[in-house]
């Protein structure tokens, strides 16, 4: 704990390859006290912006590092009331994988070293993290960094949702094996449907559609499978990565067809997904609709493509759940887009699934119900929030240990 503890300030801290984005919460009533963040970190011309009450500041700079980024949001922070980063209890981040660790932990050497293990299996993640914690643990020693992280609500999966068709000593020894993203997100909806419908035992599907995109099952608040496979180049179509691929056809691009392993990898992680598929500079979901909308041939089989994705999936749920009680659509895509939440649960009269077409097309990025009074599966839009699972997983660390 710091010397000087605030009275439940947890800093959440996301951050990007370029890019450092925060929120000040006040535990355990998880008031935002403070939000903002740096983009272009390191590139000459950044962009930060701060807000704290009525407080709302802007500024252009340069931001070499890390350390420069998070020093002036402390410094805007206590100039603007909420205080120093001496007011805090901790700092929380939302790494994405380590090797032999999950859950909830103090980001110390030996966690960092494990994630540093997997910098080669996650290049765009890892290493920035690592950045940013050791910064933080240079500025301010004493004051606690602590990562929940995004496997950690797949830690029990079944096995069944686990193994993949392979020798097993790749998974022994190698650990090749199923994991899961995105798990701050499907905790978020997990605890609020829960809230909103008074039910702890629910059968609920979260789909998250985003810039990437994945889907799990939940059942009692507790994950038994998901759309993942193990990285989180796997599973959807993502905005430009490419999701689930046969493997073979990889090998064929490098062996037959000569393709160096590295181009491969970086088209694949740059140049896949919607934005692949679609031959557009972007793979936008926006910029997609738009081009379907002006009869853009591979833009719509794009769509297409996505929407089956995730209607295939919402079906291979609905068998682990033996059906489900509650879809839950959630994250920018999803929250912005009526006309794709149609088209996804057109699939699914079969099982009793009806939209309210009047519901639907009114929800846009704010909590309700989508789904007609007599539906068998309820449907609803609730907009997803990551950094308030990171504060409470951080707030139940610190007083687990007091």
């Amino acid at each position: 704990m710091p010397d000087t503890p605030a009275s439940g300030r947890i800093l959440v801290a996301n951050i990007g390859s370029t890019s450092f984005k925060f929120r000040l919460f006040s535990m355990p009533d998880e008031q935002v006290l403070a939000r903002g963040g740096v983009d272009r970190i390191g590139a000459g011309a950044s962009t930060l912006a701060f807000r704290a009450g009525k407080s709302e500041h802007t500024e252009e700079g340069a931001f070499p590092d890390y350390a420069a980024a998070i020093a002036r949001v402390e410094a805007l922070l206590t100039e603007h009331g909420p205080g120093g980063f001496d007011q805090l209890d901790a700092v929380g981040f939302k790494p994405v994988m380590a090797k032999g660790v999950s859950g909830t932990q103090h980001l110390d050497e030996r966690v960092l070293g494990a994630m540093e293990a997997l910098n080669a299996l996650f290049p765009a993640h890892n290493p920035p993290y690592i950045a940013a914690v050791r910064t933080f643990r240079k500025l301010h020693p004493g004051l606690p960094c602590i990562g929940t992280f995004e496997t950690a609500f797949f830690d029990h999966l079944p096995a069944e949702a686990r193994r993949f068709p392979i020798p097993l000593d790749w998974e022994r020894d190698h650990g090749i094996r199923r994991e899961g993203f995105h798990g701050a997100s499907h905790r978020y909806i997990s605890e609020r449907a829960a809230e909103l419908t008074g039910r702890d035992d629910l059968r609920l599907i979260s789909c998250h559609l985003g810039g990437s995109s994945s889907l799990a099952a939940i059942r009692g608040g507790r994950a038994v499978d998901s759309s993942w496979g193990m990285t989180p180049q796997s599973g959807l179509p993502h905005n430009n990565r490419v999701g689930d691929m046969d493997v073979f056809a990889v090998l064929h691009l490098i062996e037959n067809v000569g393709l160096a392993p590295a181009e491969v990898r970086r088209r694949l992680a740059a140049e896949g997904g919607l934005k692949g598929m679609s031959g557009l500079p972007s793979g936008d979901i926006r910029d997609l609709l738009r081009a379907r909308e002006e009869g853009h041939p591979d833009a719509t089989i794009a769509l297409a493509v996505f929407v089956s994705s995730v209607r295939g999936y919402i079906g291979r749920l609905l068998a682990s759940l033996d059906g489900a009680d509650l879809l839950v659509f959630t994250a920018g895509i999803a929250e912005n887009n009526p006309a794709l939440r149609e088209e996804i649960c057109r699939g699914f009269s079969y099982c009793g699934l009806k939209l309210d077409p009047a519901a639907n097309r009114a929800a846009i990025a704010a909590e309700a119900i989508l789904s007609a009074p007599d539906s068998k599966i309820e449907v609803r839009l609730i907009p997803t929030s990551e950094e308030v699972v990171i504060a409470r997983q951080a707030w139940r660390l610190l007083h687990a240990a007091a």
